[in-house]
Formats: structure tokens, C-alpha cells, sequence
């Protein structure tokens, strides 16, 4: 059965877990972005602040000098990885690598994601009660077809156990037949929210794993881990949250922050 947000759970006391969140300051888009001002705290202690409170340990990745002073200002915990990292997921195998210790899930909570529910990360780490799951990862129901049709949000085609078959930029399944406009409601599409979470011992191997052709042709990092032959389990979520690419993005996520402080 697939995992899901619940309203309430409680991630089992025998899974130790820890958070590491990647971020860095270079953006081509968003420079300085975890260092960005939201409702009078900055991107990177909001993130930091929400997950703390639902794992072992959490931990902020960076590769900045500035990053790594701020979030030590603020009491949290944080390591310096290198600036050559291709991937967030790279950086969080070298922070677990430099942190150490003996843990059972490593959860990846992107740094530009002040919005992240303690159920959607407990969501993840649930998905580990089956032996069988390497990864973990969120999918959101899209509501409209044109948020389906837009290419910087992956959607994900998974089995009916909940395991992903294929993320791509582009809309998954061809619905045969219909109209464009009426693909929305025919099928579920799923809207891939980018909280991974993984056994230690699989983060090691697949950061030390070259780029997979489908990887290169979407530039999707997970397809390489499925043209590897890794399970990823897919847990549920109705909960949106808003990342923070650019500073368009910002001033969303001020909006959204206002009507969340309002209910």
C-alpha cells in the first residue's frame, strides 16, 4: 500500500533520522536566495525551523561562507561542502559523510522551501517501513491542465502500489481520445514535489553514479535512479507549498504567508 499524508503520525522511534538541507548562494536566477527576507526571517531559518521539529537531527549544506555565519548566528546546525557539486543530492551525501553517525532514513528538504509540512516530511519517512523502498519522494494532484502543461513542473506516472514508473516535464499519460482541456478530468496527474528521502547506504551509491541518458534528455536527476533499477516510493499530498526560484517567487510567498497566518 502506498504511503500518504496522514494528519497525525508518528514516525517510529526505532527510524533514526536525520534532514539535511542543501543551499547555495550562487542562483542564476534568485542570487542569494536562503539569505532572502520572509515575513522578517530569512528563507533558510524558515525551512530550518519547520523541519527541526520532526527529525533526529536537521542540518543546513552550504557552500557559502555567508550561509553557513547566518545559520550558526541563528543556533542551527550547519557544515560546508564544496562549490562543485552538480546536485543538492551530491552536497547532502558529502554533509552525511562529514557529520557521520549511524542513521536510518537521510531526508533532503530543498533550502528555498519555507513552506514544508512536518506531515509531508513525515509522509517520506513513513514510506521506509517497507523494506523494499531505496527512496521517497511527494506527489501533489494537479488542478489544472495548465499547470500540468508546464515544463519546470515534473509530473510522475506511478504503479498502483505507489512506486514511481517515470517522472517527466511532460504531461504523463497521453490521454487518447480526449481533448486537451478535458485530460484534467480523465485522469489524476501528479505533481512531483521535489522532498526526497533515502536509505543511507543508497545516497552514497547513486552520488557516485554517472548522468543516465534520461537524466541528460529531461534533465531530471531521479530518472537516473530509476534507469538504475532503485524503487521510489511516492507518498501523497494535498498540502501546496510555494519554493522560491526567483524574486517573483517572493513576494508570493509573502502572499501565501499572509492568508497562512490569517487561518
Amino acid at each position: 500500500m502506498a504511503c500518504a499524508v496522514h494528519s497525525f503520525f508518528v514516525i517510529s522511534q526505532a527510524m533514526k533520522t536525520i534532514a539535511i538541507i542543501p543551499a547555495r548562494y550562487q542562483s542564476t536566477r534568485f542570487p542569494g536566495k536562503p539569505l532572502a527576507v520572509l515575513g522578517g526571517t530569512t528563507v533558510i531559518e524558515r525551512v530550518y525551523r519547520r523541519v527541526e521539529k520532526c527529525v533526529d537531527m536537521a542540518v543546513v549544506a552550504t557552500d557559502d561562507e555567508r550561509i553557513y555565519d547566518h545559520v550558526e548566528a541563528f543556533g542551527g546546525r550547519v557544515v560546508m561542502t564544496s562549490d562543485k557539486h552538480r546536485s543538492g543530492t551530491d552536497r547532502i551525501n558529502e554533509a552525511l559523510q562529514k557529520i557521520g553517525g549511524e542513521w536510518d532514513v537521510v531526508v533532503n528538504v530543498q533550502g528555498d522551501e519555507p513552506f514544508i509540512a512536518q506531515s509531508q516530511i513525515e509522509a517520506v519517512v513513513e514510506c521506509f517501513n517497507d523494506k523494499s523502498v531505496d527512496i521517497a519522494t511527494l506527489g501533489k494532484p494537479f488542478a489544472t491542465i495548465d499547470e500540468v502543461e508546464n515544463q519546470n513542473s515534473p509530473k510522475i506516472a506511478r504503479s498502483h502500489r505507489g512506486f514511481a514508473l517515470y517522472f517527466s516535464r511532460s504531461p504523463i499519460p497521453f490521454i487518447r481520445g480526449k481533448e486537451r482541456s478535458e485530460w484534467i478530468d480523465n485522469f489524476q496527474f501528479l505533481k512531483h514535489i521535489g522532498l526526497y528521502a533515502y536509505r543511507p547506504e543508497v545516497l552514497r551509491e547513486i552520488s557516485a553514479m554517472p548522468q543516465s541518458p534520461l537524466e541528460i534528455a529531461e534533465s531530471l536527476e531521479q530518472l537516473r535512479w530509476l534507469e538504475n533499477g532503485y524503487r521510489i516510493q511516492v507518498a501523497l499530498t494535498d498540502i501546496e507549498t510555494v519554493g522560491i526560484d526567483t524574486p517573483d517567487d517572493l513576494l508570493r510567498a509573502e502572499e501565501f504567508l499572509a492568508k497562512e497566518q490569517e487561518r
